[in-house]
């Protein structure tokens, strides 16, 4: 489907926005690049929504209205592959593979456009900020749906846990909602050998982070799935000192909106209960972040039917407490969220990892399923 010569070009994109990877909101060199390249394939490109997105649309506007979506912004990780296109942004890296999303589609749209669209409307979606600052959710906010209509809307992310050749789109839920909070506990400090005269700040937070991980455990069904995770705690400045101050950080994941209401109200009540017990007060800064990524199940089928045209193993698999904001994209349009087997033989480090890298060989199987879904829409 497509020349050497564009898939060594498409790979040189993806090398070339995994040196320069930008963080939420302030993907400007990435968006001129995008913008740059459709606008020259003939695409009719806006600019703006949620800052740094970019819309393309290729046919007149009428139905039937596709959406296929990128993110685009990297990671604030200190790369640690050694490549020689590792980033040159200290503190900054593609560690999700967003630059492979991004040139997946890009190689995709040279192909649409060199095709054109004898019926129905294109639009691509490369959108800023998915990295926990809910880009998609701005897009959304900002009237992407109203100024882009859209029938269907579906997106792709790459999988390292699954062998190239694998693709999933479930025809239901595919990744978690989630949540995350702060913990602040205060109380009155002292000598480290006179404990008794201060309050149990690093006892409370210590018995709060234990207690707080067993809470799906033993507030959710073992049939209902929910995580909470603990992931930093901070206090105490010295040897000899009983701080007054501890806070404790971590996430929540769920699917059920019950689970998500439970693990919330749990987590109040045994953190203040426990800084209750040790004469400490606590405050909770508690956010929802993300919905649950739910797919479509009619749309789920077409992406399924489309992979095993391709020849992929299109076979089912669990869904992941991972999340992703394409699902207020999900909330407003039917569509399907697609994991794309990326894995490597030998080592083969998983997404957000500082070693990882994005497999340049899925690059055509992602850009051939793009094509290959515009086509169905358009009535090739």
């Amino acid at each position: 489907m497509f020349s050497s010569t564009h898939i060594e070009e498409a790979v040189a994109w993806r090398h070339d926005l995994h040196r320069h990877p930008e963080i939420a909101f302030k993907e400007k060199r990435t968006s001129d690049l995008i913008a740059r390249l459709l606008d020259e394939w003939g695409w009719n490109v806006s600019r703006g929504l949620a800052t740094t997105g970019v819309v393309a649309t290729l046919g007149d506007g009428s139905g039937p209205r596709l959406g296929l979506r990128a993110d685009i912004d990297a990671l604030p990780i200190r790369e640690a592959t050694g490549l020689k296109y590792a980033s040159a942004i200290p503190g900054m890296m593609h560690a999700c593979g967003h630059d492979g999303h991004t040139s997946m589609l890009l190689l995709a749209a040279r192909q649409i456009a060199s095709e054109g669209m004898k019926g129905g409307t294109v639009r691509l979606i490369f959108q800023p900020a998915e990295e926990a600052e809910g880009g998609a959710r701005v897009m959304v906010e900002d009237g992407l749906f109203e100024q882009f209509p859209c029938d269907a809307i579906y997106g792709i992310h790459n999988w390292p846990g699954l062998a190239p050749g694998r693709m999933v789109a479930r025809g239901a839920d595919m990744m978690a909602a989630f949540a995350v909070f702060d913990i602040t506990i205060t109380g009155k400090g002292g000598h480290g050998a006179m404990p008794e005269q201060s309050d149990g700040v690093i006892a409370a937070a210590s018995r709060i982070a234990a207690a707080a991980q067993e809470i799906p455990a033993r507030s959710l069904s073992p049939l209902t799935p929910g995580v909470l995770s603990i992931t930093q705690i901070h206090s105490g400045s010295a040897y000899n000192i009983c701080p007054d101050r501890a806070s404790l950080a971590g996430t929540a994941r769920w699917f059920d909106a019950d689970a998500g209401d439970i693990l919330e109200r749990r987590l109040e009540e045994i953190a203040r209960g426990l800084g209750a017990a040790y004469g400490c007060t606590v405050d909770i800064d508690y956010q929802r972040r993300y919905p649950a990524t739910i797919n479509t199940a009619g749309e789920a089928a077409i992406a399924r039917g489309i992979g095993d045209a391709m020849g992929l193993d299109t076979a089912t698999a669990d869904p992941s407490m991972a999340s992703e904001d394409f699902a207020f994209m999900l909330e407003r349009v039917p569509g399907a969220y697609i994991w794309l087997g990326g894995g490597r033989e030998g080592n083969n480090p998983g997404l957000h990892a500082p070693t990882y890298d994005f497999n340049d060989a899925i690059l055509p199987t992602g850009a051939e399923f793009w094509v290959r879904m515009a086509r169905r829409w358009a009535g090739h």
